[in-house]
């Protein structure tokens, strides 16, 4: 035969862990599930726009094209890269930017890909000389931007910018 004795201490000690594990399945049921707001808004955006079907040069020309850019042919550089396995902090900035336009590179580390940069002959309102790159896996654009070769310059998505 057992004989078990309780004492308050581990009755308090019982009460406090299920409370505990009440309040965090209350707070699991309760919160909804975390997705930013701004992802649907960019597939939306985005869906207009085709990614895939990259093969020659000329898809490449037609895809700027279709956000409105304009480029000098040839490409300037067509270059085999790496996406690097771990990201340093330049690179999280730029997959950030990757992330507003609906990309992700993070998919891709560790993965050869073709970037491909053209000049850009349309940018409005500078006079500077602004730069395409996209970047390619499996005949598909990945990722790329819009940028300045200016020091002090800019970096954007593929997105045309909005007449201020």
């Amino acid at each position: 035969m057992f004989i078990y004795t309780v004492r308050a201490n581990t009755l308090k000690f019982i009460g406090i862990i299920s409370a505990a594990i009440l309040a965090l399945c209350m707070l699991i049921v309760f919160i909804p599930a975390y997705e930013p707001a701004t992802t649907a808004a960019i597939a939306e955006k985005n869906a207009k726009y085709s990614y895939d079907k990259i093969k020659t040069e000329a898809d490449v020309v037609s895809f700027l094209e279709q956000f409105g850019w304009t480029v000098e042919e040839p490409p300037l550089e067509q270059i085999e890269i790496r996406i690097p396995v771990q990201f340093d902090k330049v690179m999280n900035a730029y997959n950030e930017l990757q992330k507003n336009q609906g990309l992700d590179l993070a998919r891709y580390k560790d993965k050869d890909v073709i970037r491909y940069t053209y000049r850009i002959t349309n940018y409005p309102d500078y006079n500077g000389t602004v730069y395409a790159n996209v970047i390619v896996y499996k005949r598909k654009v990945i990722g790329g931007d819009i940028c300045s070769s200016d020091v002090t310059g800019f970096i954007n998505g593929f997105q045309y910018p909005e007449k201020k």
